[in-house]
């Protein structure tokens, strides 16, 4: 589909529940308009997990695509940069604004920071549940 992110991988697994796509890096993925947002581009292979179809027709070795709608792409750019990002200026400068030293409120920020990564870590398997990848053979 147009606007959709696709990946080239490989099936190296396939159990009742799970099916794990390896993905590879080629040097395509420099000149993807996409790659800063999906991270593939930095990482020579990438196991992908995805829910195991009842009816597919696939099997183990077989090439296929990985597609994730842009859209979720986007909201993962939103949820690991710039939610962050105002989370550290809004601590920072709300700190500076009630009188507190710039150290204390620079090291304040970058703690609001990790509280708010350590939040995402624990709802993972409610976000891994939102960003679905589906193969296209």
């Amino acid at each position: 589909m147009k606007g959709d992110i696709s990946h080239k991988g490989r099936i190296v697994r396939i159990t009742p529940q799970v099916t794990t796509v390896a993905i590879e890096q080629h040097g395509a993925c420099s000149a993807c308009h996409a790659a800063g947002l999906c991270g593939m581009a930095d990482v020579a292979e990438k196991a992908v997990e995805l829910a195991t179809s009842p009816y597919a027709s696939y099997k183990v070795g077989d090439e296929v695509d990985l597609v994730l709608k842009a859209s979720m792409g986007m909201k993962a750019v939103w949820l690991a940069y710039f939610i962050p990002l105002l989370v550290l200026l809004a601590v920072i400068l709300g700190l500076i604004a009630l009188g507190v030293g710039e150290v204390a409120a620079g090291l304040s920020g970058i703690g609001a920071t990790g509280v708010y990564y350590f939040l995402l870590w624990l709802f993972r398997d409610k976000l891994r549940n939102e960003y679905v990848f589906t193969i296209k053979q």
